[in-house]
């Protein structure tokens, strides 16, 4: 079967001086993917750090024939790099970024992900699978000390266990098992400034009734224009991307 991938994006720098979420969407011989980055305001230099990120897995997207192996490569890379630049600018304690980033051939989808940026798969108008945030309040979600619906408004949910640009011994970054894109209907990446002022179900029924990815995404961007208006709002960034079975 035949699939045509469409997507449409958005960054803004809500109510804060800079913007240090940084998007891009790839598409190259028969692949498609994107990446989502949310660089870490208080560490510094967290703009920095998101574009020089992205930079990476683009050059990586076109050198890598095998969407399989293209995910972990270009998360290590991207953390090589980071820290190479950190060293070079004597910036070690800055420099941070969450990434989220997705790829597709034409039968599988592959995600992977660092930090509490995050990407929604849906099929039949519901959320099936997410992302974990690497983050406090999920992990008390995990443990049951908390319920799943108060992430949103944890008063740590600011606090990332896990980023790129943090020195690791091994990986810290998390590649989910491939979905084949028989079970997918939608995707959507986005950062914290997103999703915390949206609901689950809000983003299910502004899916409904459309095969748009832009139209989904303006839906969306509604919900979160109205609860955001008044407050300081964060950079907010997503991408949503529609698979439409041939």
């Amino acid at each position: 079967m035949e699939y045509l991938i469409t997507f449409a994006a958005c960054t803004d720098k809500g109510s804060r001086s800079i913007n240090e979420d940084t998007i891009r969407v790839f598409q190259h011989s028969g692949k498609n993917g994107c990446v989502l980055c949310d660089g870490l305001g208080g560490m510094g230099m967290g703009d920095t750090a998101s574009q020089l990120v992205v930079d990476v897995f683009q050059d990586l997207f076109y050198k890598e024939e095998n969407p399989a192996r293209f995910l972990p490569m270009a998360f290590q890379a991207a953390q090589d790099v980071l820290t190479a630049e950190q060293r070079r600018r004597h910036a070690e304690e800055k420099m941070k970024t969450t990434a989220v980033a997705l790829v597709m051939d034409k039968k599988k989808a592959y995600i992977g992900h660092i930090g509490d940026s995050r990407l929604y798969v849906f099929h039949d108008g519901k959320i099936v699978k997410r992302t974990l945030d690497h983050s406090v309040p999920q992990m008390l979600a995990l443990t049951g000390e908390i319920d799943e619906s108060e992430i949103r408004h944890h008063k740590n949910r600011s606090i990332i266990l896990k980023t790129l640009g943090i020195e690791w011994e091994t990986p810290m970054y998390e590649i989910m098992k491939p979905i084949p894109l028989s079970k997918c209907d939608a995707f959507l990446l986005c950062s914290d400034g997103f999703w915390e002022l949206i609901e689950d179900e809000e983003m299910c029924s502004c899916l409904t009734g459309t095969w748009d990815p832009g139209n989904w995404l303006d839906r969306m961007l509604e919900k979160v224009h109205e609860r955001g208006r008044g407050t300081n709002m964060d950079n907010y960034s997503a991408i949503a991307v529609r698979v439409l079975k041939g």
